[in-house]
């Protein structure tokens, strides 16, 4: 069989799955029995194909996604997190859209303890919004911000999508989180930028309100108690890999340990809490080590039957530049972001896309640094960003046009970012050439 007819008839087989409503590991896994009975060989093909699986998830690597998915639970499920936006707000006083830069700091730093984009979102959603719509604050004010900085968390260490994504793309796990902190910092400030000077020049989108005046020390010691000690967790993580001292699974282990003490510091521990904490990471870590497992199977089909290595080669001989085939990589990722979750992407890109960009000889850190921003975008943009719906669910009464119009703006920011990283890979390769 030729090789398009494989690629067109596993990549459309998932589609028309996941179009009939068949959850993405099932569709899978659907494709992977049929693709191994048919092209590996039947039986033979099968009993293949759950060595693979195995394999795959036979990986120390992979222990880091655990241990930060229940990092971040610890915290979530204790209130710290929540305690630490009360602090950021007190302390910003009369800033003008205040609430929004709120989210925005408050956001940045939760999305470096929790590594999660949704949780990130629906705690500041159910933190901030009722009290921005209470204070007249626009859509493009109030929910943009919160939408846009969950994202943030798909990047800042620790991130369990960049581990998955290192994982899947055989990238350096460690390279590829210490990599990403200043992207995503930048984006991060530009948000920051963007939402004061509009708030600035109109301050009819973020009505100003009377606070409790307060010397600035009564509003600096809630910051230092709540938020300031949280900041040193994140220096473990990644302050233990960026000096070398620790794998970035020895560094998971150690801010597991730095979130549990936190909690006990603050005499936020309850036996209910740490219960739900585990079930959360159980749950989270069974879906993703299954992802694993089907992704790495279909990866392997498509290597088995030279698929692969066909069209790596016919890519090469085109002639064309690299920058060219990357652009075509992201817009493929880009405009699979409309219809798919995230995970879905690189399940069905990553197996074709790593190949080639190891024949071309791209960095595979520089590649997966703006891929993961391209699935950031893909989170907030209609029709089927997670972000919105979790949005739409904190404010079910909103029209589900603003809430596409409020994230636009943010969603341009990134595409900007993405641009900055393109012409300029400094930006990625700075901390890691620094640490060599």
């Amino acid at each position: 069989m030729e090789w398009y007819f494989i690629l067109s008839g596993m990549f459309l087989g998932v589609v028309a799955l996941l179009l009939s409503g068949i959850p993405v590991v099932f569709a899978f896994l659907i494709m992977n029995i049929l693709g191994s009975f048919f092209i590996m060989g039947g039986e033979a093909g099968i009993l293949q194909m759950v060595r693979n699986m195995q394999s795959s998830i036979s990986n120390f690597s992979l222990v880091p996604i655990v241990l930060f998915v229940f990092m971040g639970e610890i915290l979530l499920q204790s209130g710290v997190a929540k305690k630490a936006i009360d602090a950021i707000d007190k302390l910003l006083a009369k800033t003008p859209g205040r609430l929004s830069i709120v989210a925005i700091i408050g956001g940045t730093i939760f999305s470096s303890l929790s590594g999660s984009t949704m949780a990130n979102t629906a705690i500041l959603g159910k933190t901030l919004m009722p009290e921005m719509k209470k204070r007249g604050y626009s859509p493009s004010i109030s929910m943009g911000p919160i939408m846009a900085v969950g994202g943030i968390a798909m990047l800042i260490p620790p991130s369990a999508l960049a581990v998955l994504l290192g994982s899947m793309g055989k990238i350096s796990i460690n390279d590829l989180l210490i990599a990403a902190i200043v992207p995503a910092f930048i984006i991060a400030f530009m948000f920051f930028l963007y939402v004061f000077l509009k708030c600035v020049l109109n301050k009819d989108l973020a009505p100003a309100y009377d606070v409790e005046s307060q010397p600035f020390a009564e509003r600096i010691k809630p910051f230092l108690v709540y938020v300031a000690p949280l900041v040193l967790i994140f220096f473990v993580v990644v302050g233990s890999m960026v000096g070398g001292f620790a794998t970035p699974t020895e560094s998971a282990s150690l801010g597991c340990i730095a979130s549990l003490f936190m909690v006990l510091v603050y005499r936020r521990f309850t036996l209910e809490g740490f219960k739900n904490s585990l079930m959360e990471t159980i749950i989270f870590s069974s879906m993703i080590l299954f992802i694993i497992c089907a992704s790495s199977s279909f990866s392997k089909i498509l290597g088995f039957s030279g698929t692969t290595q066909t069209l790596s080669a016919l890519v090469v001989d085109l002639g064309l530049d690299n920058a060219y085939i990357l652009i075509c990589m992201l817009l493929v990722m880009l405009i699979l972001g409309f219809f798919m979750d995230q995970v879905s992407i690189m399940m069905l890109t990553l197996p074709i896309f790593m190949p080639l960009i190891n024949v071309i000889g791209v960095d595979p850190v520089w590649f997966g640094v703006m891929a993961l921003i391209v699935l950031e975008v893909g989170l907030c943009t209609p029709p089927f960003g997670l972000l919105i719906f979790v949005m739409q669910g904190v404010v079910p009464t909103e029209n589900i046009r603003n809430i596409y119009r409020a994230v636009i703006p943010y969603v341009l920011i990134e595409v900007a970012v993405i641009a900055l990283i393109f012409f300029f890979p400094v930006v990625v390769s700075f901390v890691p050439d620094l640490i060599k």
